[in-house]
């Protein structure tokens, strides 16, 4: 599979706004999504969209992240809204063929990229 790359992240202040993108080409049939591991703490699944547009969210971040893609140009996105210094940490984008594995078993992810990271400032 082509590699996963994210590209997006930064810092910002708490309430700010921030979108991540990921080059996805070659995982239409794929359930995509963004996991996140802040310091010291394991990785988490943050949202997931399926191939049918369905999507879903860990509950700290409903209503504030809104994950999206665009099948024409092949680019997975994550609006992040309302940021709180407990969203800060390193973003993966991530690809797998069962729907359950990115938010309740990020780790056993089939592709995922190198990361971005995301800093937000109290």
């Amino acid at each position: 599979q082509v590699p996963l790359v994210e590209s997006g992240g930064g810092s910002v202040q708490a309430g700010g706004s921030l979108r991540l993108s990921c080059e996805v080409s070659g995982y239409a049939q794929y359930t995509m999504g963004w996991l996140r591991r802040a310091p010291g703490k394991q990785l988490e699944g943050v949202a997931a969209i399926g191939s049918d547009g369905s999507t879903e969210y860990r509950d700290s971040v409903l209503g504030r992240f809104t994950i999206s893609k665009d099948n024409a140009k092949n680019i997975l996105y994550l609006q992040m809204n309302s940021l709180k210094p407990e969203d800060s940490g390193r973003y993966y984008c991530a690809a797998d063929p069962r729907w359950f594995i990115l938010l309740y078993s990020p780790d056993k992810s089939e592709y995922r990229g190198q990361g971005t990271q995301v800093t937000v400032a109290s």
